[in-house]
């Protein structure tokens, strides 16, 4: 089964911000994001919360997305530099 990605409105906003390599790893996550979303083939993948989850796009570019239980909607809510990320330390 297919999972639906979503990306919400200020992740899409963030992409625009991003550098082309950066935007071609992301491109391959939302399609990977398809199968489920646990994705461990990318760089500094974790699990960031019960159903959240994070990865980098390049050193300082990342991806959040998260999965409620029982949904087959991936979610990405963020995208964009990880010193803004919504897991950063201030």
């Amino acid at each position: 089964m297919r999972y639906e990605v979503v990306i919400k409105k200020k992740a899409f906003q963030g992409m625009r911000n991003l550098p082309r390599n950066a935007l071609m790893v992301l491109r391959s996550l939302l399609l990977d994001l398809e199968n489920g979303p646990v994705q461990p083939k990318y760089m500094n993948y974790s699990k960031l919360e019960e159903s959240k989850y994070h990865c980098h796009l390049a050193y300082h570019w990342v991806a959040c997305w998260e999965c409620r239980e029982g949904k087959m909607i991936v979610e990405v809510y963020y995208v964009g530099s990880r010193e803004s990320a919504p897991y950063a330390r201030h």
